[in-house]
């Protein structure tokens, strides 16, 4: 069992406040809300993984990479699947290694025992060599088993949560309360330092109590216009204000139309870079019919909106202009 005592968080810079927090991740390009600098300020000084929901495309998992590169710390990611299991999550075992070790075992053998006296001394002697077989030097770790053995700051991202099985989800629960993971064949191996734990859901499924129950709960939406507004000028700061203006709106009352998939803070940063490279310096209903598809990725939506366009487009290019 390998354990060291836990850090305090105030060693860490970057976090003593709030604002701080906001600071930090701006200094990345991560446009901050109050809720999340609270959230993360909170997850960092409880020692609490944060469980970040929202539709795709928001920043969830936008906000660990931010994180970690913003406080100098490590990123591990552990993407969630149909079917991730233990082996996958938290460890395997190097069969190659292992099968060399037996070869030479084998041929050593006889050196081995020469000097036991009798069967029981020769398999005790052996035995030695069976642990050996399912020691730390034969383990490969997999990210829930590297961030438990960390030596310093982390960040462990956990990534579509909402993706995976429930008894994955009860395999969380060991490391999210106790920082720490249990391997059958050598035992328990607590966190060296514990990591900041993102958890991110687009809310496929409903997820248990349980690990609710072990998280801070974090909502992503959409952002209003300001906001997006000053997301899209970090991403993309070659973009005129004006055309900023004019395509958030835009994007902005896309929204509230009747479509299956609304576009993302990720395609709105999409878009402004098409745009940069198409040269444009205002919207105009052809230049919206020529690049909808980067913002809208179904035909069906496509489809509805296009008797919509041409007023959508002049709205946008009108409430820029009384705005500027």
């Amino acid at each position: 069992m390998t354990s060291t005592a836990t850090p305090d968080p105030r060693d860490l810079p970057g976090l003593q406040s709030i604002d701080e927090v906001t600071e930090r991740l701006g200094t990345v390009g991560y446009i901050s809300s109050r809720p999340i600098s609270t959230a993360v300020y909170l997850a960092h000084h409880l020692r609490k993984p944060i469980l970040v929901e929202g539709p795709a495309g928001v920043g969830k998992t936008e906000l660990a990479r931010s994180m970690a590169e913003s406080l100098g710390m490590s990123l591990l990611r552990m993407q969630c699947y149909e079917g991730l299991d233990e082996s996958r999550a938290l460890y395997e075992w190097k069969y190659g290694k292992q099968l060399l070790y037996t070869q030479i075992l084998k041929e050593k053998i006889n050196d081995l025992i020469s000097d036991a006296d009798g069967l029981d001394a020769s398999l005790r002697k052996l035995a030695g060599f069976q642990d050996l077989f399912f020691s730390r030097d034969f383990l490969e770790p997999r990210p829930l088993l590297k961030a438990m053995e960390q030596t310093g700051w982390s960040v462990l991202l956990i990534d579509e949560i909402d993706k995976s099985d429930e008894a994955f989800e009860a395999l969380l629960l060991e490391v999210l309360s106790d920082y720490q993971v249990t391997v059958p064949e050598i035992g328990t191996i607590s966190a060296q330092t514990p990591p900041l734990v993102i958890l991110t859901s687009n809310n496929t499924r409903e997820l248990g109590d349980a690990l609710k129950r072990r998280c801070l709960h974090l909502h992503i939406g959409f952002p209003d216009a300001e906001r997006e507004e000053r997301i899209v000028q970090a991403r993309v700061p070659e973009v005129s204000p004006k055309l900023l203006k004019q395509m958030v709106g835009f994007v902005q009352a896309l929204r509230d139309q009747d479509i299956r998939k609304v576009p993302s803070i990720s395609e709105t940063v999409d878009w402004a870079r098409t745009l940069l490279l198409l040269h444009a310096d205002s919207l105009d209903p052809q230049l919206v019919r020529d690049t909808l598809n980067v913002i809208l990725k179904r035909q069906s939506d496509i489809t509805a909106i296009d008797n919509k366009l041409d007023e959508l487009s002049r709205n946008a290019v009108a409430d820029a202009s009384g705005k500027a």
